[in-house]
Formats: structure tokens, C-alpha cells, sequence
């Protein structure tokens, strides 16, 4: 079959280019031809021209031995002329050409005819010639014509060598083309294809199989080959997902997994609609030169739901972000995610730059953010932040209700802080619709959230939920006592519901996790691998992965860093921390403060400690995908998680997902809502450098056995607690409420 297709494909590469080089070769000779022709007539011109001056008198007086001699006087170098009379009759000719001539020419019967120059081309004497006939005027009568005849010979010569050219170019060509074309559907086509056969059959068979072939260019297939990429890695997640069940079943235990939230999904949602609407999109799409590239960003919401919304399906409403965000979404700003396997719907919803400032970068960035954060900076409240808060939550709003318009008793998810308002303008139009909304931050005591000067209003537009979740039984204890104190509502502690008018709402606590595989298909980089790319030499390897925020103790860590090669000098030049830090929010004074302050931090400990061959901090300021993470996480040491105030911080539980090597240390702060799950970390106050400086001797000097038995035990406890388990608990208790509590009279 692959010889038939590379005879198929070569014989129409060889008549393409047979006919592309023959429709140039034909355009390229004619352009010749005519360029040649164009430089015979101008010499002609010049010839006849030049001689009816002379001849005209003795054309005149029909005296033929005037004219020979006048031609007699142009000399042997003027070869080719002919004079003939009024009757197209020859009087005389130049000796090349006396014997050849006929008795009559059409061009010069025609010129004296008509008394117009006529050209043309002839066979004379075995010659090709061109010849050109003009007028003999004297006094304003005609009195004959002369004739010029330039060899052409050279025309046909010419021609043919071009032609020869062209053919020898078209065979060389077309061997060159066909051996690439052989090669290319060897490499492209033939190759992957038996790639995909022999892993396609060894999935059938049930055997173990490594992650199936990447086609190497699916464009050659067409929409065939993605969908058989796409079935074979379906097959891929369904064979896993069935060993994983049954694994489970053996052991007794009752885990969610990617394939259990699909099913609970189906039955539980019985078909109806689920959105999620998050200010973050799950992808990006950036103009790099001319060159279109899709991103994720750095995002923990983004590494939780994504999973989610690939198990689920459905639609994930988000700002777009990227400048080439409408270049890759449809009229309505929709696309499938993911691209080359799309599992759900991202619908993009586009921001004025000013709406931008105003509601992310203003009100909830300077303002909810700091203030649900207990890490001493300010918050910032401006009305037309607040205003433009308010805009842009009526525009998510518009888009959801657009995306629900015709789907009966859809369920809502709003993530985080940046939509307060969105559930009751949602309920306000849809009381079918079951809306929930969860918050990825922590929420503050109430004394600390009443500086908010729209305090009533936030808490009015949560309250549309029929459901909302924290990541902890802390924050939603300090929203009931916040709700308790600032609305007329009743709080029900037993049931943890409030009602507020003839609304009720359900605090509930929902911690976050991740998925057990951080990342699909591992990148295979070895240790070693990993500190050459780096340019680096060191025993040891630490790791921390942040965005650049105040909260996440940055500058805290590396001053921890100091002390510790300060007080344990013997690990100097032994090991290297290396920073992943993706900048972000850089348009607000505080984070800008921040960020310099990290890059002071480093390059001040760096000049401190470093030799010629080692630095203690290796800081990378850049967006770093999940593949690129994963080996940093793998082939750590320790990883930090030093943050001042954290609603969860999934950073630790993607170190943890990593490790199913059962290596590696976690050191992790009290005040990240995940020291409250993975308690075989060391956990450190991040404001006591002391304590994070032994945290890290400790986790160097930690036996294999202790490591490996923590690790264990945090492993079970995300494997167990995973980001499927928190949508599947979240989602059943969402489906759970009453019609009535929905805003709809029970029938």
C-alpha cells in the first residue's frame, strides 16, 4: 500500500512539475523571442531609415544603376538591402543576397501597397531571415521601397537551447522532489502510521503499552489522522482508567478517578449543562513574531479545574487574556480545549482595558486580594474600581446567561474572588439554574473584612449561591460569623446554611486538590539531564514555584536560605535552590515592589556566597509550562512552600503528585491551607528564618526511610483527596439541593 501511494504521489509530483516548468519554460522563451525580434527590428529601423534618404532621388528616376551604386558605396559591411520600385519590382540588391531573392516579396508588395513599413520573417538562400520593407517617399509621391533582411538563424538556435535547458531542469528536479517526497512519506506517513498500527493492536490485546505515538505531522492526514490520534489515546485514558477501578475494587478502596467523576456526572447531572466561570482562561493564545502559540497559565484554579472540566465537559466561561485570543475563537469566542483533543468548551469574554484595570488589576487585586490575605499590605478601595467591578461581573453575567438560554436547570460554577457578584445577577434572570461559587482565597475574620466599604453588597452578591465552598472549615466559619454581623440573615451553624429573604445558602468547606498525574506523558529527563541543561554542579537540589506575589514569601525563603549556608556553611557550593517565579499582576506598584525586591534578595545572597564555579540561588523569571515543572519537582531534594498566607497552595500537593518515586522533602508553611492536609511535611513559619533555615538541614540530612515514609503518606492523602473527589463532593452537593431552595416552586 505505501509503495502504491509513493508511485501515486511521485507520478503527480513529475506531470506538476513536467507542467510548471513547461508553462514557465514556454512564458520565459516567449519573452525571449520577443525581446530578440524587438532588437532586429530596431537595427532594421535604423538600416532603412538611414538609406531612404539616398535612395529615394534615384527610385524616383527608375534609374537602377544609380542605385547600385549607392549600394555599391555602403561597403561589404552592409549586407542584406534591397531596393525595389513602385511595382514591387527589384532594381537592386547587396551582393549576399542578389541570387537568392524572388522576384517578389509580400512585405514589400504590401509596403508600397499600402505605404507603411511591413515586416515579417523569410527563408532566403536557405536562411532565416527577418525582413523589414519601408516606404521611398519623394516629393510626397511613393517611388518604391527598400528592404532589409538581418539573419534570424539564431532565433531557432536560441530557442532550442532554452527548451533543452528546461527539460534538463525538469528531470533533475523532479528526481530531487521525488526522492524528498519518498522520504517524507517514509518519515511522515508510512512510519507513524505503523506506529499507530502496532500500538493500536497492542491495546486491543490488553497488554501493558507505553503512551501512544505522536502522528508527526497530522496536516498530511487530515481530520483522519487526529481522530485516530484521538481514539487511540481515549482508548489510552479508558484502559487506564479501568486498571486504576479495578485496582481499587481489589484493594477495598473507594477513590475518585477521572473516569468515576465522568460516570457521576452522568448520572447525577443527567444530562443538564455545566459551566464553570473563572477570571483565568484554561489557554491562552499569543502572538510570538508571526507565530501563533497557546500557553497556560500560571495558574493554581487553572491546574485544579482543567481536569475537572476535561472529566465533565461542558463550558468554562474566562476572560480572554491573549492578543490572539480572537484570532483563535470563533465569532461568538468560542473553541474546543483542548485543541488537539477538545473535551469541553472555553467561551472567551472580552474586557475594555479600562474594565481590565478596573475590576482585576483595581478592585479585586488591590482590594480583595490584600484584604483576604492577612500579610500586612493595605488594601486599596477606589469607587471606579468598584464600578468597574460591578461591569464586568454584568458582562460574565451576560455571557453565562447567553450559554444557559436554552438548557434546563444548568449547574453554575463561579470561581473566586473576582465574580461576588455574579450569582445573584445569574439567579435574577435564572432561579432554575443551581449556581455555586467557590472561593480559591482565604476569607478573614469578620473585623478584618468590614474595612471593605461595599462589605453589604459583596456579601449580597455571594449570597445568590445556592452553594459556597472554602477550602476550609476555618473560612467558612469566618464568612458565617461575616454574614452573621453585617446582614439581617439567619444563620443556621448546625445545617451551616444561611437565609437571607426567602433565599437559603449553604456554606460548606471543599478542599482542593490536583490530579493524581500532574502532568499526561511525563517528560523522560534524567537528574543529570536536568543540571546540564541548568549549567549547574550540585549534590543537592531545592525548588520553589511561584508566581511573583507578596503572599507567597519569596523574599522569606531566600533570606531563610541565607541563614542556613551562613549557619551550615559545609553545604555551600553542594547545593543549589533553584526559583521557578512567573511574573505576574506587574501593572500594580506592590507587585512591582515585590518583584524587585526578590531580584535585590537573590542578587544580594548571590554576591554573598557565590565562587566561580556555584551560586546558591538559580532565579528563572519566566511562564513555565507543566512539562517543564515536572522535572524540576522530580528531581528536587526538597521543594518550599513558604507563603505568608495561602487559601490552599497546590504547589505542594503538585510536588507530592510527582514523587511516585517516594523521594524528596516538602517543607511547607503553617499558614497555606494545605498544612492542614499533608502533616508529614515540615512545617515552618515562614517569618522565623531560623526555624526555615533547619527545616532545610533537616530535609538534606533526613534518612531515605523517614523520606520515603512521609512521602507515602502525603501521597495517599492527594491521591485519596484529589481534584476529582473535591468537583465530585462539590457537584453532588450542588445537585442535592432542593428545587425549592433554587428559587423555584416544587411540583
Amino acid at each position: 500500500m505505501a509503495m502504491k501511494f509513493t508511485l501515486r504521489l511521485v507520478s503527480a509530483i513529475w506531470l506538476s512539475v513536467m507542467l510548471v516548468i513547461g508553462a514557465f519554460a514556454y512564458l520565459q522563451i516567449r519573452d525571449e523571442r520577443e525581446r530578440l525580434v524587438g532588437d532586429l527590428q530596431r537595427r532594421a529601423v535604423l538600416i532603412g531609415e538611414g538609406l531612404s534618404d539616398a535612395l529615394e532621388p534615384a527610385a524616383a528616376r527608375q534609374s537602377g544603376a544609380a542605385v547600385e551604386r549607392i549600394l555599391k558605396k555602403l561597403g561589404p559591411a552592409q549586407r542584406g538591402i534591397a531596393v525595389y520600385d513602385r511595382f514591387a519590382t527589384l532594381m537592386a540588391a547587396t551582393p549576399d543576397i542578389a541570387g537568392t531573392l524572388p522576384p517578389s516579396l509580400p512585405e514589400v508588395t504590401d509596403t508600397v501597397s499600402r505605404n507603411l513599413p511591413t515586416q515579417g520573417f523569410r527563408v532566403i538562400g536557405d536562411v532565416n531571415r527577418f525582413v523589414y520593407a519601408t516606404p521611398l517617399i519623394y516629393e510626397n509621391q511613393p517611388v518604391g521601397a527598400v528592404a532589409v533582411f538581418l539573419d534570424a538563424s539564431h532565433l531557432e538556435r536560441i530557442e532550442w537551447d532554452r527548451w533543452s535547458f528546461n527539460a534538463v531542469r525538469f528531470l533533475v528536479l523532479a528526481a530531487v522532489i521525488s526522492i524528498i517526497a519518498a522520504l517524507v512519506v517514509k518519515v511522515s506517513i508510512t512510519r507513524p502510521m505503523a506506529e499507530i498500527s502496532q500500538w493500536t493492536r497492542a491495546l486491543r490485546s490488553g497488554r501493558p503499552v507505553p503512551p501512544p505515538p505522536n502522528v508527526a505531522d497530522a496536516n498530511i492526514f487530515g481530520p483522519l489522522a487526529l481522530e485516530v490520534s484521538r481514539l487511540a489515546r481515549s482508548m489510552q485514558r479508558a484502559q487506564a482508567a479501568a486498571q486504576q477501578e479495578a485496582a481499587l475494587r481489589l484493594a477495598g478502596e473507594s477513590i475518585w478517578t477521572e473516569a468515576r467523576l465522568k460516570q457521576f456526572v452522568s448520572q447525577q447531572l443527567d444530562g443538564r449543562l455545566l459551566v464553570v466561570v473563572s477570571n483565568r482562561e484554561p489557554v491562552s493564545h499569543v502572538w510570538r513574531g508571526s507565530q501563533i502559540h497557546a500557553q497556560a497559565p500560571a495558574s493554581g484554579l487553572v491546574t485544579a479545574m482543567d481536569p475537572v472540566m476535561r472529566a465533565c465537559g461542558g463550558v468554562w466561561v474566562a476572560h480572554a487574556s491573549g492578543d490572539a485570543d480572537r484570532e483563535t475563537a470563533d465569532a461568538r469566542g468560542r473553541l474546543g480545549v483542548p485543541v488537539d483533543d477538545p473535551r469541553y468548551t472555553l467561551r472567551r469574554v472580552w474586557l475594555t482595558k479600562e474594565e481590565e484595570q478596573g475590576y482585576y488589576f483595581g478592585f479585586a487585586n488591590e482590594g480583595l486580594w490584600p484584604l483576604c490575605h492577612i500579610v500586612h499590605t493595605r488594601p486599596t478601595f477606589r469607587p471606579d474600581d468598584w464600578s468597574y467591578y460591578l461591569e464586568a461581573n454584568r458582562k460574565f453575567a451576560e455571557t453565562v446567561l447567553d450559554q444557559i438560554r436554552d438548557a434546563e436547570a444548568p449547574l453554575v460554577l463561579i470561581q473566586d474572588y473576582h465574580f461576588a457578584a455574579l450569582p445573584a445577577l445569574i439567579k435574577a434572570e435564572r432561579p432554575d439554574a443551581r449556581v455555586a461559587i467557590f472561593w480559591h482565597i482565604p476569607w478573614p475574620n469578620f473585623e478584618a473584612f468590614g474595612i471593605c466599604p461595599w462589605q453589604p453588597e459583596l456579601l449580597d452578591g455571594m449570597l445568590g449561591a445556592d452553594l459556597i465552598g472554602f477550602h476550609t472549615q476555618y473560612y467558612c466559619n469566618n464568612f458565617l460569623e461575616t454574614v452573621d454581623r453585617a446582614l439581617e440573615a439567619r444563620i443556621d451553624w448546625e445545617r451551616y446554611a444561611i437565609t437571607r429573604g426567602d433565599h437559603e445558602t449553604y456554606v460548606k468547606p471543599f478542599p482542593i486538590s490536583v490530579a493524581p498525574e500532574f502532568v499526561d506523558e511525563p517528560p523522560r529527563i534524567s537528574r543529570a539531564e536536568l543540571l546540564r541543561r541548568l549549567g549547574i554542579s550540585a549534590e543537592f537540589i531545592g525548588v520553589g514555584v511561584e508566581r511573583i506575589d507578596y503572599t507567597k514569601g519569596i523574599p522569606e525563603r531566600f533570606r531563610a536560605l541565607r541563614f542556613f549556608f551562613e549557619t551550615y556553611p559545609e553545604y555551600r557550593e553542594r547545593l543549589v535552590f533553584v526559583q521557578l517565579a512567573a511574573p505576574s499582576r506587574s501593572t500594580i506598584k506592590r507587585y512591582q515592589d515585590i518583584q524587585r525586591e526578590v531580584e535585590d534578595t537573590v542578587r544580594e545572597i548571590n554576591q554573598m556566597f557565590q565562587t566561580k564555579t556555584w551560586r546558591p540561588i538559580l532565579y528563572l523569571k519566566a511562564h513555565h509550562e507543566h512539562r517543564d515543572i515536572w522535572a524540576y519537582y522530580r528531581h528536587a531534594d526538597f521543594c518550599m512552600v513558604t507563603s505568608l498566607h495561602d487559601g490552599m497552595n497546590l504547589v505542594a500537593k503538585e510536588f507530592v503528585s510527582v514523587r511516585d518515586d517516594e523521594d524528596g522533602a516538602l517543607i511547607l508553611s503553617r499558614f497555606a491551607g494545605a498544612s492542614h492536609e499533608l502533616r508529614d511535611a515540615l512545617i515552618v513559619n515562614p517569618y522565623d528564618l531560623a526555624g526555615m533555615a533547619e527545616a532545610i538541614r533537616t530535609a538534606l540530612e533526613m534518612s531515605p526511610d523517614e523520606r520515603r515514609l512521609r512521602m507515602l503518606r502525603m501521597r495517599h492523602s492527594v491521591v485519596e483527596h484529589n481534584i476529582y473527589r473535591w468537583a465530585g463532593l462539590l457537584l453532588s452537593e450542588l445537585a442535592r439541593i432542593p428545587v425549592e431552595t433554587a428559587g423555584v416552586k416544587a411540583t
